[in-house]
């Protein structure tokens, strides 16, 4: 699972775009993109945040340089850190018994 946060006044709203009307209501979409960090040294954010979340923009843009603002971090509360002892080795799975087509029900 990853947490994630996200600060929607840096959103630039220009971005924003309409979906396809349903139920008489138009929804509104936010292209973001989350990405793995390799060091959490983001002023304000905490230590176990894993990602930052920036809103997405254009092929055209990105060609040009062009970066879409950070608006937010995410934590995955799943990933193992590097000071964290690895899983243990799961246990043998043991070996189900084939079923005969008689057992079927169907």
């Amino acid at each position: 699972m990853i947490k994630i946060k996200i600060d929607v006044t840096k959103i630039e709203k220009a971005r924003l775009f309409k979906g396809k009307p349903r139920d008489g209501k138009t929804p509104m979409y936010l292209d973001a993109v989350l990405i793995e960090t390799k060091q959490s040294n983001f002023g304000d954010w905490r230590d176990d945040q894993t990602h930052m979340i920036v809103q997405d923009v254009s092929k055209e843009e990105r060609d040009k340089g062009v970066k879409g603002p950070i608006i937010g971090n995410a934590t995955d509360t799943g990933k193992r850190r590097t000071n964290d002892k690895p899983p243990a080795a799961p246990a043998p799975a043991e070996t189900a018994s084939p079923i005969e087509d008689d057992d079927v029900p169907f």
